[in-house]
């Protein structure tokens, strides 16, 4: 039976100017562009030339966005360092009636940036607070990728340490969303072949870099060709980096069922790791799924 259609919505200049008009009181929560000065809408820019105060996470780029497009505003810092102090700051000029921005230092504010301490203390005195949306590196990653994007969870920047970094991959592995990540250009290489290592060499995987800009570039592969080409190419290496990792294929009941028979034989005489590869081997399932079954045992 077809779903019924909801009602239409006829969308009017008047409902237009509403929606973009800069109210007093209130908060404006602005994305601004990753890359390309011509994905600044329409709407940001009113709102960035006619709020009373921008409050940015790095007030030198967003000075300079704001000079390049010919926008006057009175810019105040507010990072993670200072985020609780900046709250009273723009209590107080809510509370006087006047308009704010909150801005990051590129893209959509608090995607793995700060900021949703200003959001929850505005909210919770009462203030109204509206989003301005636009770009989102990893969005835009997401809409390239050609990997499954009707569910998905973004990790942001995984941890600098390797030990850290492999065991947060780990709790990943049997994840069936789309993973996306963002990575710093140094790390690019030995996150990759981490990620082949825990999450399986064959996993079907994209990095997007310097996305909306002249070099933007998205390299295609698994997960083992990836970190390959990340240790042949430089380029690769360079700019601003996202990473999306296909999720792990549904394990079938019967598979499991056959991976704990065979582990039940294997566990009592051997390590779980050596006992999860042979399992694995045996029953042709995922090396991964097998460690994690095999864990469960262990600890049941």
């Amino acid at each position: 039976m077809a779903r019924p259609r909801p009602p239409r919505r006829e969308i009017t200049a008047d409902k237009v100017d509403s929606a973009s008009r800069v109210g007093r009181g209130v908060l404006h929560v602005v994305a601004t562009p990753i890359g390309n000065l011509g994905d600044l809408s329409a709407r940001a820019r009113e709102v960035l030339s006619t709020c009373d105060v921008i409050a940015a996470e790095d007030t030198r780029l967003v000075a300079q966005l704001l000079r390049t497009t010919k926008i006057a505003g009175r810019l105040v810092s507010a990072h993670e360092h200072n985020e609780e102090q900046r709250v009273a700051q723009l209590l107080a000029a809510l509370d006087a009636g006047q308009s704010a921005a909150l801005v990051s230092d590129a893209g959509t504010p608090l995607i793995s940036d700060p900021g949703y301490r200003i959001v929850r203390a505005v909210a919770s005195a009462g203030h109204e607070i509206r989003a301005v949306p636009g770009p989102c590196a990893a969005i835009a990653a997401l809409s390239i990728a050609g990997i499954a994007s009707d569910r998905f969870v973004f990790e942001g920047f995984l941890v600098a340490k390797s030990a850290a970094r492999r065991a947060r991959l780990a709790e990943l592995t049997a994840d069936a969303r789309t993973l996306i990540f963002y990575e710093a250009p140094h790390r690019l290489e030995e996150t990759l072949r981490e990620m082949g290592e825990v999450l399986g060499a064959q996993r079907e995987a994209v990095v997007a870099r310097e996305l909306t800009k002249a070099f933007e570039t998205a390299y295609r592969g698994s997960l083992g060709e990836l970190a390959q080409r990340a240790q042949q190419d430089p380029d690769m290496k360079r700019g601003e980096i996202v990473i999306v990792v296909a999720g792990a294929a549904e394990s079938a009941p019967d598979t499991d069922r056959e991976l704990s028979r065979v582990l039940a034989e294997l566990l009592p005489a051997l390590p779980v790791s050596q006992a999860a590869d042979i399992a694995a081997r045996i029953t042709g399932a995922n090396r991964n799924r097998a460690y994690k079954l095999a864990l469960q045992s262990v600890k049941a």
